[in-house]
């Protein structure tokens, strides 16, 4: 199966050919755990999910690396603003350490809800100073750093190439020797290294370095991870649309500029996820979580069918209405595939029939170009309904697209009726005390100990509700 994909770098559709043949590397920018995620994020990590089976299902030996940010990503891309964690960790009076591991679980929870497979490696920015030391020397003996005012800069005047993911002009970038926000830099488009000179004062995460005690610059982590797991240069690098502009461009100035070598052969972005207002963001302070989907009564896999319904590079508006729409379509699905296997007595063929092959023919064309999920979707529709195919080929047909949209198809619909277990009516009551004693951190964490055990708590004037979410 011949796979090809959006090359961001290219503008264009094309044929995936991995450095090696039957090797592929691939690198996605992972969450910054300093709350929890919201379903935007999470959209991202099901398109790159979709791409990591995709790829394995067309016979690659696949090395997925995530990192975890847990240090250094202020609050304005851009080198200003402060350290999220830091932020975080005043507003809530935790340790930055403490919320790190809070929302690193919280992440894996939820994905784990959505069936995202967890990346082959996750590495964490904390674990690495030394390969981001060590980048930044390779970069020093280059020539591409300076010093000033305690930090150390990365000049992207020494770097011709620099903007072209962005489609961003290096002349026009060096106007202005120097910006109202950072008089330190030479040019607006330098970027931070390493800090020595803090955003505020009483920094918790520092390491010594060559340049004074300090921390890494959020674009830093990102090269020294990848080229520790993958190397020099690899195949694929995954993000949100929002990374073209700057985290992405640095990452490509830094690395190919410590290396002088091309770093990445494809990039590939997925699109927003917006609601009625525009972009989701935690900066509006209200933000939509798994969590609270979970709590107004959906499984997460409606969150993950109302993500197969839109393509990874479009735009997806996000609605109640949609939403219940997409739980309404997957319960729908479940049904008639339960039906089909009764009628076969879940017994299982090879695909044999010519309309069978047409059907995963034409699923397999639709995954394999550009990740064309929605008309798979409707190929998977188009089968469950055909009066023609053997209810057993059906079966196995239904099972080997259920390996890339990862609904859990052949699995009996949760039932709402089962009794609670003791464990979890104890956290219950240990969360609405916390609650009641204003302790919402501890009442967060339980929620979240219920969540990973299984089960879903919601508030209500009439109590505490209680559901099973697998």
């Amino acid at each position: 199966m011949q796979v090809s994909i959006y090359n961001t770098m290219s503008r264009s559709v094309e044929p995936f050919v991995p450095l090696s043949s039957d090797t592929v590397g691939m690198y996605c920018c992972g969450p910054t755990v300093y709350n929890y995620a919201h379903i935007g994020n999470l959209r991202t990590y099901i398109f790159e999910d979709l791409l990591h089976r995709i790829l394995t299902y067309s016979g690659y030996d696949l090395t997925h690396v995530m990192n975890i940010t847990d240090v250094g990503h202020l609050s304005d891309d851009g080198d200003e603003g402060e350290d999220k964690m830091e932020r975080r960790s005043r507003e809530s009076g935790m340790s930055v350490y403490d919320i790190a591991r809070m929302y690193t679980q919280s992440f894996f929870n939820d994905t784990g809800s959505l069936n995202i497979i967890t990346p082959d490696i996750t590495c964490k920015a904390t674990d690495h100073i030394q390969e981001m030391i060590d980048l930044i020397m390779r970069l020093e003996e280059r020539g591409h750093t300076y010093i000033s005012g305690g930090n150390v800069y990365f000049s992207i005047d020494t770097f011709p190439q620099y903007g072209r993911l962005a489609r961003l002009k290096l002349d026009q970038l060096s106007s202005g020797a120097r910006i109202e926000v950072d008089e330190n830099k030479r040019n607006p488009k330098d970027f931070v290294l390493w800090f020595t000179k803090g955003k505020f004062e009483n920094q918790a995460m520092k390491w010594d370095s060559p340049w004074g005690v300090g921390y890494p610059g959020w674009h830093l982590e990102c090269s020294a991870m990848s080229m520790k797991y993958l190397g020099d240069s690899f195949d694929i690098h995954c993000g949100g649309i929002d990374h073209v502009s700057v985290h992405h461009t640095n990452e490509i100035a830094q690395s190919e500029a410590a290396t002088g070598k091309e770093w990445v052969k494809y990039w590939v972005h997925g699109e927003f996820l917006i609601d009625e207002t525009g972009k989701m963001s935690k900066s509006k302070g209200d933000f939509l979580t798994l969590s609270l989907l979970i709590d107004k009564g959906f499984d997460p896999l409606d969150f993950r069918y109302f993500c197969l319904t839109g393509h990874y590079r479009s735009q997806l508006i996000f609605s109640w209405a949609s939403l219940q729409a997409a739980r309404g379509g997957r319960i729908n699905l479940k049904k008639q595939i339960q039906a089909i296997r009764k009628a076969s007595d879940d017994i299982r063929k090879p695909v044999a029939s010519n309309e069978a092959q047409a059907i995963l023919d034409e699923f397999e064309t639709h995954i394999a170009t550009d990740l064309h999920i929605p008309q798979a979707l409707a190929v998977l529709w188009k089968l469950v309904k055909d009066k023609e195919i053997d209810p057993a080929e059906k079966l196995s047909l239904i099972e080997n697209m259920d390996s890339i949209f990862a609904l859990d198809l052949l699995q009996e619909e949760r039932q709402e009726d089962d009794p609670v277990p003791e464990e979890i009516l104890a956290l219950v009551q240990k969360r609405t005390e916390a609650k009641k004693n204003r302790d919402f951190t501890q009442a967060d964490s339980l929620r979240d100990e219920i969540r990973e055990k299984g089960y879903a708590v919601k508030d209500t004037k009439d109590g505490v509700e209680i559901t099973r979410t697998v």
